[in-house]
């Protein structure tokens, strides 16, 4: 982690999830604002458990689907000073930036921008956390995007990124090749200190953070082979395939095609069901029933409700993520895949909405029970 991220604490954790729990407990005050461009569902909920608003400052690019914008994982900068000077930056523990931002589309922020950001959160004394699940396919994205980037190698990319930051939570089920297994890290010696306390309450000894000895061998190579260039052009350009396949046949979907995962725009794919009937998880189980197709709604469901009002949050974007597991389809796979979701668009006037009949506290959208209209 130190030789391609860059920071100099590590504390090992089971998973992302508990990166940001730790994370959220040592920074977090209740009162506190966290602005991010775009959340995601467990960090926001840690987040808020320890009495804290998420505030989103992303690019308004970021919320419409068939933006072409190269980097709508961009921070507004005018949102996130305005933000910092209504509340002031006393109450704001640090800015969460995320690589390839899951629930705009997998849509990358680019090296200028998140430069900028530094720049600015020095200037307020805030420190910035990154969510680096994705940041190697951000920093592929930089290196294509970016004129600066596009004769560096994705680790020289990549610790640069990590350098205008201040720690990361990471989960490295994605990047990082593995099953199991995440990290918090953190430059500031003293906060160090505090998590590795905690760590030992909620995840395991601070030496290995809830996973075995095996887990961690293999982290450590996916962290080597992750940031091998042919690696990460192989892993893209599969997910790019498969948006191009769709794309051309006039399927609503998320452009420009994200990192890990192609996004079905079920607001287009489904105009007929309202919002509020669960169009993306109406979808996500029709592709289920056609083929067997395990995707993942992230609309209103995944959205959840306000902390203060109960109410149901409308998200702009009401989608259905297709994540390409790495290392482990073939094209095959990918040409049924895109059959499948043809075959269901096709056939898409036939298809209702949900009424959700359980719905747990926290999280609706893993255990949340549904029925048709």
């Amino acid at each position: 982690m130190q030789k391609y991220y860059g920071y100099r604490h590590i504390v090992p954790t089971h998973q992302g999830r508990g990166a940001e729990n730790i994370l959220s407990q040592i920074l977090i005050k209740p009162g506190d604002y966290i602005p991010g461009n775009m959340y995601f569902t467990t960090t926001r909920l840690h987040q808020e458990l320890a009495g804290g608003t998420f505030v989103d400052v992303i690019i308004d690019e970021a919320h419409d689907a068939q933006s072409l914008h190269p980097f709508k994982g961009n921070v507004d900068l005018q949102k996130l000073t305005d933000l910092i000077e209504r509340v002031g930056a006393e109450r704001i523990p640090y800015i969460s930036v995320a690589g390839t931002v899951n629930m705009a589309g997998g849509q990358p922020i680019s090296m200028a921008n998140l430069r900028a950001v530094y720049q600015l959160a020095q200037t307020y004394g805030i420190r910035i956390i990154l969510d680096a699940t994705r940041a190697v396919e951000n920093a592929y994205f930089i290196q294509q995007r970016e004129e600066d980037y596009s004769n560096q190698a994705i680790a020289t990319i990549l610790h640069k990124f990590c350098s205008y930051t201040d720690g990361c939570t990471m989960s490295g089920k994605k990047d990082a090749l593995v099953n199991i297994g995440g990290w918090l890290a953190l430059n500031d010696y003293n906060l160090y200190e505090e998590a590795r306390n905690l760590i030992v309450i909620y995840e395991g000894l601070h030496t290995y953070g809830g996973m075995a000895g095996r887990d961690m061998e293999a982290m450590a190579r996916g962290i080597e082979e992750s940031v091998q260039d042919d690696h990460i052009r192989a892993r893209v350009g599969q997910v790019e395939y498969l948006g191009q396949k769709l794309l051309d046949w006039d399927i609503p979907i998320v452009v420009p095609i994200g990192g890990h995962a192609i996004y079905l725009d079920a607001k287009r794919f489904l105009p007929q069901i309202p919002q509020d009937q669960f169009p993306a998880q109406c979808l996500a189980a029709e592709l289920y029933l056609e083929a067997g197709i395990r995707a993942m709604e992230r609309g209103i469901v995944s959205a959840g409700r306000s902390k203060e009002t109960g109410d149901n949050y409308y998200p702009e974007l009401e989608l259905v993520r297709l994540t390409i597991p790495r290392r482990v389809y073939t094209q095959a796979h990918m040409d049924l895949t895109a059959e499948a979701v043809e075959e269901v668009y096709y056939n898409r006037d036939r298809l209702r909405g949900l009424k959700m009949i359980y719905e747990p506290k926290y999280l609706r959208f893993f255990q949340a029970r549904f029925e048709l209209q």
